[in-house]
């Protein structure tokens, strides 16, 4: 599956033992820019899905993963790479500026 929830959980395993890099967007329900990213991150997910992995966690149902991760405003964006957060931005934004970002993390 190309764009997935993650969980407190299921974090650790699916994100910071991963084989590969991992998108991970920390949103919530009542978030605006949240919902408006959504498909730019399914589009980013399939369109990268050989090099990249790509979830959300919803940071109202998982606030320990927010938390020891410093997140405070939604969305926010990280890559982890090697179990550890390399990059990190926060706001949606369109799909052509998303992937020229990632280039520098991948």
């Amino acid at each position: 599956m190309a764009f997935r929830d993650v969980t407190d959980a299921d974090f650790e395993e699916q994100v910071v033992k991963a084989g590969r890099p991992v998108l991970v967007e920390f949103t919530a329900e009542w978030c605006g820019p949240c919902k408006q990213l959504a498909p730019v991150l399914k589009a980013v997910a399939e369109e990268e899905e050989e090099r990249l992995d790509v979830v959300a966690i919803d940071v109202d149902h998982n606030p320990d993963t927010a938390v020891r991760y410093g997140v405070m405003s939604m969305p926010t964006l990280m890559v982890f790479k090697d179990g550890e957060p390399v990059w990190s931005r926060v706001g949606a934004r369109p799909k052509r500026r998303l992937l020229e970002e990632l280039a520098e993390a991948l």
